[in-house]
């Protein structure tokens, strides 16, 4: 399947086109906790996100400038990101859990112009003050507060009217940050183009978005995932986009299936097993929800089978990748083969490959590798040309997960090749976590890996060697834990630690990590 990917191209554009067809459709309908809603229609919509890239622009942010982003989810969400792609402007998508540390370090690497923040994470960017030199706004969407403007201010008597920037498809869109094995996280380039490519086959074939279906998919902005689904697959094809405020709970999303009519459904495998364990979960009538899908991490046999047997309804796995898009699926009408990723995408060539890039035989386990011309392919990781090159083997990028291929050319996922760990759809480098444990007073050495888990897929777990004068105990585990969460952004925390004499390394003094998931993955395999 060929994508003739147009000269010029903005995805902002494409969504205003909607409000053009159909004015009075809802696009983003949310609801909070308290059974509130707010509705923007698309006219709605396209005139709010007008508002915001006028007021924006106001205060001289404008084309090629970068800026990051750090809101709930909502239809503020959908207004920024709207308005700074019509801008022109670089998006940096960040978790509403990012730490100050998190915060300055994608600042200073992005060389990052206004940051744009709910009130929950101001206090985590004021400490950043002094350290960022490229900094020159600081936008909040609450409460005025001195040394902050006020993005409810800047909207004041905005016209609702903007011209959107025609900018070139090869042109830097989005600028999203994913952790690494070692230092810190890197930034994925996007283009403007990815939408279009993005729309082309994940929205259509696999998510199974129709013009008029209400769509809600989980994930919160700051990720590349509520790039993928809730924002692109949603709103380009006309859809509505339901957003739910309020925290998980099993219960609470099967009801909210059951009295709202959403007919699209993309969640994380931890929120769909979670879903599954649902004591008389029969009493649940999802009559609107006609799909289902998953992705972050593979999805249980078991679920699957509860999901089809209970509502009828076929969850579909999906794999992909911040630097990319989905590249292998269950889409529509294929049988899925429970414990399979599916096949590939219709838009990329994917192969299994050994150490030197050759492609393997049917059944042989190597690296998952996509031909590295694909057309949504991330464009290198920025300022770091060490790290982009070594994403790549010959004609191939190398996603870092292996797999094999059966005789059908279903993929079936073996395990990351790295030391990445994925934790209810999180993905966390052990760097991060290591860098911040190391950090305590008692800590002399730590080592950071993937534990399995029957609800998260996995968690964080830290190997720990204290310092002299430190004993291991429970309260010792708590203390570290609590200083992670204060250090990053708490999702990363290690749920679980173990107090060790001593960690593997390699001769060179290189801990071994793949020893120690070795050692998790035999001791939990029963879970």
């Amino acid at each position: 399947m060929e994508l003739n990917m147009p000269v010029n191209y903005n995805f902002a554009a494409q969504v205003d086109e909607w409000s053009k067809k159909h004015p009075e459709r809802r696009a983003v309908w949310e609801l909070d906790e308290q059974g509130q809603e707010h509705i923007l229609t698309y006219e709605n919509l396209r005139q709010y996100s007008n508002k915001i890239a006028n007021g924006l622009g106001s205060i001289g942010i404008g084309h090629g400038d970068r800026v990051l982003v750090l809101v709930s989810r909502g239809t503020l969400a959908y207004g920024l990101y709207l308005a700074l792609l019509k801008l022109g402007a670089v998006i940096l998508p960040g978790s509403e859990m990012l730490r100050s540390k998190d915060i300055e370090y994608r600042i200073n690497h992005a060389k990052v112009k206004a940051v744009i923040s709910f009130a929950g994470a101001m206090s985590e960017v004021d400490l950043t003050r002094g350290n960022c030199s490229t900094l020159q706004h600081y936008i909040t969407t609450g409460e005025e507060k001195e040394g902050w403007i006020s993005l409810e201010g800047l909207l004041q008597g905005q016209d609702t009217e903007f011209e959107v920037v025609n900018t070139k498809s090869d042109e830097l869109a989005f600028l999203s940050y994913t952790s690494g094995t070692t230092g810190g996280p890197k930034g994925v380039m996007h283009v403007h183009g990815w939408p279009f490519a993005h729309l082309a086959v994940a929205a259509t074939q696999w998510l199974d978005v129709r013009e008029g279906d209400v769509v809600w998919a989980t994930a919160g902005p700051g990720w590349a995932k509520w790039i993928w689904s809730p924002f692109v697959s949603t709103l380009g094809l006309g859809a509505t986009a339901f957003v739910y405020k309020g925290k998980f709970s099993a219960e609470n999303y099967l009801t909210i299936l059951q009295n709202y009519p959403v007919s699209v459904l993309c969640a994380t495998p931890t929120e769909y097993r979670i879903m599954a364990k649902v004591t008389d979960l029969e009493q649940y009538k999802l009559s609107a929800l006609r799909s289902a899908c998953s992705a972050g991490e593979p999805l249980n046999r078991e679920v699957i089978d509860t999901f089809r047997r209970v509502f009828q309804l076929t969850v579909r796995d999906g794999y992909g990748q911040t630097e990319n898009t989905l590249l292998v699926g269950t889409f529509v009408g294929m049988e899925p083969r429970p414990g399979s990723m599916g096949k590939p995408s219709p838009v990329v060539r994917i192969a299994i490959i050994d150490e030197e890039g050759a492609e393997l035989p049917v059944g042989k386990v190597g690296d998952i590798a996509i031909d590295r011309h694909m057309v949504a392919l991330f464009k290198g990781y920025l300022d770091d040309p060490g790290r982009t090159a070594r994403a790549f083997r010959g004609d191939w990028y190398v996603t870092g997960d292996q797999g094999r291929m059966d005789e059908d050319g279903y993929i079936w996922f073996e395990g990351r090749s790295d030391d990445i760990i994925i934790s209810g759809g999180y993905t966390i480098g052990p760097f991060e976590v290591e860098d911040a444990l190391v950090k305590h007073a008692a800590v002399a050495e730590c080592a950071a890996v993937a534990s399995p888990d029957p609800e998260r897929g996995h968690v964080v777990k830290a190997f720990v060697i204290l310092k002299k004068g430190n004993e291991p105990s429970e309260e010792m585990i708590v203390e570290l834990q609590n200083h992670v969460k204060q250090l990053t952004a708490p999702y990363k925390y290690p749920r679980k630690i173990e107090f060790v004499q001593e960690l593997p390394k390699t001769t060179s003094g290189k801990i071994r990590r793949i020893e120690l998931r070795q050692q998790e993955a035999q001791q939990n395999q029963h879970l």
